[in-house]
């Protein structure tokens, strides 16, 4: 199971020189993918959140993708109806192409409806235009004479129904985002049933969880995938393996953009993570 990182690429203490320590970090600390969030207008409803700068998930991948060796670089996940699907194929395999054949690309419908709004995208269809622009992009892909391009893996992102239907229709991978461990296995049966249903292949399974490390144990419904001490941290890597999980990627954001000040934090819950994974021989 490869485990991968969400790289914040936004917030006030976010620059190109953080960013760089971020590529290298991650790399560095023997991490198999690292992703990147995807606004473009930041709106009201975004601000609070995920405030300027943010920085653009294909130009800031394709400039760490010079910094970089190994690791594969993703989105998690790229909003489909933001941009025109040809515009959004071409990006795709042209990054895919100059990183040596290392994106992976997670998508969903978007949420926030004032970024639509600023955008000239109705809200209500972003549901069918994310179906009809990954139709579209699949076709552009195919064209091989004209994008060149290897099968990109495509991560399908959503929580509902709607979504895992996508998922299967679509997907390389089921991608849901933050969910706890119980929410996770429904969710997994539901997608093979579903995929049943449709009489179509299983997607993989590769969630984004919470790294969110405590000292003390952390119990209840309430707990996501990822928070805890690390041994329970730990412990859900390896029921997310048992799972069948093909990637995890661990999200160190947990809603405070003051968070991005102050990246030593995450890059030492990072490590002590890789540690645990990769423990020195001899």
């Amino acid at each position: 199971m490869k485990i991968g990182v969400n790289v914040l690429n936004f917030g006030p203490g976010t620059d190109p020189g953080v960013l760089r320590s971020w590529a290298q970090t991650v790399e560095g600390l023997g991490f198999d993918l690292l992703m990147v969030s995807d606004h473009i207008a930041i709106t009201p409803d975004l601000a609070a959140r995920y405030p300027a700068p943010f920085y653009e998930p294909f130009t800031t991948l394709s400039w760490l993708a010079g910094l970089t060796t190994r690791i594969q670089l993703g989105t998690t996940v790229l909003i489909i109806p933001y941009r025109h699907p040809l515009l959004t194929a071409r990006m795709a395999a042209n990054l895919d192409q100059l990183s040596g054949g290392r994106l992976v690309l997670g998508v969903g419908v978007g949420w926030a409806r004032q970024e639509f709004a600023a955008l000239g995208i109705p809200f209500e269809r972003r549901g069918r235009l994310t179906d009809e622009h990954l139709r579209d992009m699949r076709a552009a892909w195919a064209d091989t004479a004209d994008y060149g391009t290897r099968r990109i893996p495509v991560w399908v992102g959503g929580n509902s129904d709607p979504g895992l239907r996508r998922a299967v229709r679509f997907g390389d991978a089921w991608h849901p985002l933050r969910w706890t461990m119980p929410r996770l296995r429904e969710g997994v049966v539901r997608l093979k049933a579903i995929a049943d249903e449709q009489h179509l292949p299983v997607p993989a399974l590769a969630p984004r969880i919470a790294l969110k490390p405590t000292a003390t144990p952390v119990s209840g419904p309430d707990r996501l995938a990822g928070e805890g001490t690390i041994e329970q941290i730990l412990d859900d890597l390896d029921q997310l393996r048992l799972l069948g999980a093909d990637t995890v990627v661990l999200d160190p954001y947990d809603g405070d953009p003051r968070l991005t000040c102050h990246p030593h934090a995450p890059w030492q819950a990072l490590a002590t993570v890789a540690a645990h994974l990769h423990p020195p021989r001899g």
